[in-house]
């Protein structure tokens, strides 16, 4: 945990704020086709929406799950989703002041799994190590998008600056990184 500063210049929806996060814990990869088919087996998750072929690799992240899939895959799982403040200071790798997990460098196809790249579909997570946090998280940027606990606000005024989620609003929901 840590003091940061969330949010970037550059987004009207996002404007800069001091954020506190208290210590936590988050997995090193995203969740896999695997480990969520066993949550499934279980019957502690519902099944994912097909993509196609192309993304039902075992090794490849999960997607087409909604966010109430991703928070009873969590639950099963014995953890929960991470607050959106938890996700970004993660992926600034423990909030150093930086756009992307390994830097301000723009994405390339070195270190994220983004179209453009000869991608069709998701990669296996992990595979665009260069891309890793400080703390060796992958695919905090590109591959599949990630869901957080907050509910969606159009703008970070009256958000919490103690890490916790924002939960206040409807039933849209914040997802971040990916590229699926």
């Amino acid at each position: 945990g840590g003091k940061f500063t969330m949010g970037a210049s550059d987004q009207s929806d996002a404007q800069p704020h001091q954020v506190t996060v208290k210590s936590f814990q988050m997995a090193k990869t995203l969740v896999t086709n695997k480990q969520y088919k066993a949550c499934v087996a279980v019957g502690a998750c519902a099944a994912a929406a097909s993509a196609g072929a192309t993304f039902d690799g075992d090794d490849q992240p999960v997607v087409n799950v909604d966010w109430n899939q991703a928070k009873a895959f969590s639950t099963w799982a014995g953890g929960r989703l991470p607050s959106e403040s938890e996700w970004e200071y993660a992926a600034r790798s423990a909030g150093k002041d930086q756009k992307y997990p390994w830097g301000n460098e723009d994405a390339t196809c070195g270190n994220a799994v983004i179209s453009g790249c000869g991608y069709n579909a998701t990669a296996p997570v992990c595979s665009k190590t260069a891309g890793n946090t400080s703390q060796g998280l992958c695919d905090m940027a590109g591959n599949a998008w990630e869901w957080v606990e907050d509910g969606y606000h159009g703008s970070y005024n009256g958000a919490p600056t103690d890490g916790s989620a924002w939960e206040d609003s409807g039933s849209s929901r914040v997802y971040r990184g990916g590229s699926w």
